[in-house]
């Protein structure tokens, strides 16, 4: 079983490698990975949310973010969760952004900041202030990329924490 559907560990595996392959397919041949994951997502039950997944993954790494938003937003809508959902809702406000919706992206991720933790904290924060610098709210995003690149310091770790704050607080 994994996270948003049923589907094996070798089908798993065989996704990582196409992912892993990715380099591989210049420009001019993305129709043939697009084609690789789709037939992989092909494999999965009709209503699996990681086919929508997959296949937005797909469209967005391979420059068509416009593509992208749909899938998805019915992957999540199909209950993606977990990690991958996550990953989903990072990417769909990176996408959202692209296509010139920044706001949209603002709404789908700050709710994560308040989220549990993992190893995606600091790529929210990146597309969020990504997403907020599209609506002219630098300071703010400064701020979260300022926060999130703190604690990876060598040195002035405080300083920087405390400069991230300050760039929103009441002083600013």
């Amino acid at each position: 079983m994994c996270e948003g559907g049923a589907v094996n560990q070798d089908w798993e595996d065989r996704v990582a490698a196409a992912w892993a392959s990715f380099d591989d397919y210049p420009q001019e041949r993305a129709h043939e990975f697009r084609a690789l994951i789709d037939a992989l997502v092909a494999e999965l039950p009709a209503d699996s949310p990681l086919g929508p997944f997959e296949r937005a993954c797909a469209w967005d790494s391979t420059g068509h973010s416009d593509k992208a938003v749909p899938l998805y937003r019915e992957a999540l809508a199909r209950g993606l969760t977990g990690y991958k959902g996550r990953r989903a809702k990072i990417q769909l406000s990176s996408s959202l952004r692209n296509i010139g919706q920044p706001e949209e992206g603002v709404k789908l991720l700050t709710p994560e900041l308040d989220g549990p933790s993992d190893e995606l904290d600091d790529a929210v924060r990146a597309v969020l202030a990504l997403c907020l610098s599209g609506l002219g709210r630098d300071r703010e995003g400064l701020s979260l990329v300022l926060g999130a690149l703190a604690p990876h310091l060598p040195r002035y770790q405080r300083s920087m924490a405390n400069y991230a704050r300050a760039l929103v607080g009441p002083e600013a």
